[in-house]
């Protein structure tokens, strides 16, 4: 993670970071999007862990983990396709996305050695606080796995330092109050939100939630470190399914044309500061 944001720095761009839900709309297809996602121009993948009960995702990522579920994904799936990514991909950052409750039901200290082992380079729990950084934060920390924390635009002075004790890696900001997909990013609300949080950490600083076209990724990129798409790329995918919501001819490259569009976006950012 370090190594990548270090890289992009001495490029002169801002991280284009990618979520997909892992298993949707099934475990080849899912890997096929993965392995395509480098290539169109992702420089981290998010890799969604299916969950019954997302509270923080709306519907459109709700409904790719329910697809997931359906098509028999589990955490322990989810990790093998990381180990299958890493067959051919060494060097792009994977971070797992999701709830706790699945990792506390596999076991706190086995996933944490099978992520390790597979490849994972960092996790966002977005249902843990500071205040529970014993239960998985810090042993993430102590195996070598970076723990990224999610800020928000009611996250006041006050309780930044809190949130922002144990992260690493990058710090993950949510441009919008509420679930994902909801609203647009303002990008001028986020510049001085990131401003905010740069006072307080080195660490880089992405911004996610929101963002759906290559033009709202440019102007998101202009103020922060990288811009986080996910919504957007699970819609592409789900518009490219069959009536039965299969995987069809048209469905990697819906994910990959769309991320290389937003991609663009985002180095293009860089572009129109020069």
């Amino acid at each position: 993670m370090d190594a990548r944001f270090a890289q992009l720095k001495t490029e002169g761009h801002s991280a284009f970071v990618t979520f997909v839900m892992s298993g949707d709309p099934d475990p080849e297809t899912s890997l096929a999007i993965v392995k395509a996602l480098p290539q169109a121009g992702a420089d981290i993948i998010e890799i969604g862990m299916p969950f019954t009960d997302p509270m923080a995702d709306g519907p459109s990522i709700q409904a790719a983990g329910l697809r997931a579920l359906k098509a028999g994904m589990t955490l322990k799936k989810t990790l093998q396709l990381v180990r299958s990514f890493r067959e051919s991909d060494a060097a792009t950052p994977v971070v797992l996305m999701g709830y706790y409750n699945p990792i506390y039901i596999y076991g706190v200290d086995k996933f944490l050695d099978d992520a390790k082992s597979a490849g994972v380079d960092g996790l966002i729990i977005v249902d843990l606080p500071p205040e529970e950084d014993s239960e998985l934060c810090l042993p993430a920390l102590k195996a070598g796995l970076n723990f990224i924390r999610l800020a928000t635009p009611t996250t006041d002075d006050k309780r930044l330092p809190a949130v922002l004790a144990n992260t690493s890696g990058f710090v993950y900001y949510v441009s919008i109050t509420g679930i994902t997909g909801a609203a647009a990013a303002d990008s001028s609300a986020v510049g001085a939100a990131v401003a905010r949080i740069k006072r307080h950490t080195a660490l880089p600083v992405c911004v996610g939630f929101g963002i759906r076209t290559p033009e709202t990724a440019r102007a998101i990129a202009a103020h922060a470190d990288g811009a986080v798409v996910g919504t957007a790329l699970v819609d592409a995918l789900r518009a490219s399914l069959d009536s039965e919501g299969r995987a069809t001819s048209k469905t990697v490259s819906a994910v990959a044309d769309l991320a290389a569009a937003l991609a663009r976006g985002v180095r293009g950012a860089q572009q129109a500061a020069e």
